[in-house]
């Protein structure tokens, strides 16, 4: 985002230290230090708050014990007039039994990690790589969103939703 939009400035919050020195390099590495700023933290924050006008999540929410409790931290951080977009894989809107190749091998992902990943904290809401648009948009409810839109983006492996709070019901 940040070397497509140069005026934005993009933060990013992880709790493994790992992730975090990998992700630094790589903004160092493509020039972008001075707006790009990855931080050890958790970014339930609350003195984070309303600080956002755009939240992202790419490839996460299923990965997630508790999808809900992110969201609403999601939420949190957009604050009233921000916005929140997801992307996640396009499965089929329908469970259907023969499914297609792309099910098939988003199945055997989310057995051999996203699965895995979301069931190592308990509770878990045990999501996994085939999320449907209707388990996104009831975890979406929950977390006090207002409504879920599927973005218009034609995209062979990935469905953007725009997660509307009550403040920005209108469309973008």
């Amino acid at each position: 985002m940040a070397k497509s939009y140069p005026k934005i400035h993009v933060d990013g919050f992880d709790l493994d230290p790992a992730s975090v020195g990998e992700a630094q390099t790589h903004a160092r590495a493509a020039g972008l230090s001075d707006r790009v700023r990855f931080d050890l933290r958790d970014a339930g924050d609350p003195s984070l708050s309303g600080q956002y006008d755009l939240v992202t999540a790419f490839e996460t929410i299923h990965d997630m014990a508790d999808p809900v409790k992110s969201l609403r931290n999601m939420l949190r951080l957009a604050g009233p007039t921000g916005s929140v977009i997801v992307m996640d894989e396009r499965t089929a809107e329908r469970f259907t039994p023969e499914g297609n190749e792309i099910e098939r091998i988003l199945y055997g992902f989310s057995i051999l990690s996203c699965l895995p990943a979301g069931r190592s904290e308990s509770p878990s809401a045990g999501t996994g790589t085939v999320m449907r648009p209707d388990t996104l948009r009831e975890y979406a409810l929950k977390a006090d969103f207002h409504d879920v839109e599927i973005l218009p983006i034609d995209n062979f492996f990935f469905r953007f939703y725009r997660l509307k709070t009550n403040g920005n019901a209108r469309k973008l």
